[in-house]
């Protein structure tokens, strides 16, 4: 299951879902020449707009519902930090093995940053990828304890995806009779995540991190570079989850 998921994601997100338009247009281009090489040259132009900061910017701020946590939206009722995980760096030769990535390490670094600040326990969640030798959320408890000297109330090491980060941490605040959370994740993914927690019966405080910051176009935001096309594809991954949310789950 863990594969074909896998599988359809890199399907419907760049690059290979410009790969495989390019593929139907040149099929198409065999009987209907004017309508594949269109086709043709609408992947090429998708992908290049893509590519470009000033579009993959627009698409990540427009995920970019909840501002920055500021005093005015501390609540004296949520007690507890919830820091979901993102990615994983496995078989890290300089550490040994399978630890943190990029991406989870900069919504922990966040989520140390509140604990100094509001003295909550901190939940973490995040379940063990299929060619991984431990959950994700092992993986930051570890990180937090040895490198931040930051303890951990929680570690929720089964989920796969935001819905079961969700639906699993819950079960562990409500037994603990807990109700009101922060929530630390990065900007783009907080809405969907949002909604998932108080789906569930955790009402959220949102809090932000890392956060798509673009000034005013310059001439090199609409020339193509791989950091701007990993953006897109991170905002479409996000665009997408919010619409299956809304038709399916939610």
């Amino acid at each position: 299951m863990a594969h074909l998921y896998t599988a359809l994601k890199a399907l419907v997100l760049p690059p290979l879902n410009f790969f495989a338009l390019v593929a139907v247009g040149w099929l198409l281009s065999l009987r209907w020449p004017r309508l594949g090489r269109g086709l043709i040259f609408i992947a090429i132009l998708l992908l290049y707009g893509l590519a470009t900061p000033y579009l993959s910017s627009e698409l990540a701020r427009g995920l970019q519902a909840y501002s920055a946590l500021t005093g005015a939206r501390l609540d004296p009722q949520a007690k507890v930090i919830i820091i979901l995980s993102a990615d994983l760096y496995d078989k890290a030769p300089e550490y040994g093995g399978d630890t943190v990535g990029r991406l989870t390490l900069e919504r922990l670094r966040y989520g140390v940053h509140l604990f100094r600040k509001l003295h909550l326990p901190l939940l973490v969640t995040g379940g063990q990828p299929h060619y991984a030798s431990k959950a994700v959320a092992t993986a930051m408890k570890e990180t937090l304890e040895r490198d931040f000297q930051v303890p951990v109330r929680w570690v929720e090491p089964a989920s796969h995806n935001t819905y079961e980060n969700a639906a699993f941490s819950a079960q562990l605040l409500q037994t603990a009779d807990i109700h009101k959370a922060y929530l630390v994740t990065h900007a783009l993914h907080m809405p969907r995540a949002k909604a998932a927690f108080e789906a569930f019966g955790i009402a959220i405080i949102p809090a932000p991190t890392h956060f798509v910051n673009k000034p005013t176009p310059e001439l090199d935001d609409f020339f193509p570079t791989a950091w701007a096309l990993n953006l897109s594809t991170y905002a479409l991954y996000e665009w997408i989850g919010r619409l299956w949310y809304a038709l399916v789950l939610f």
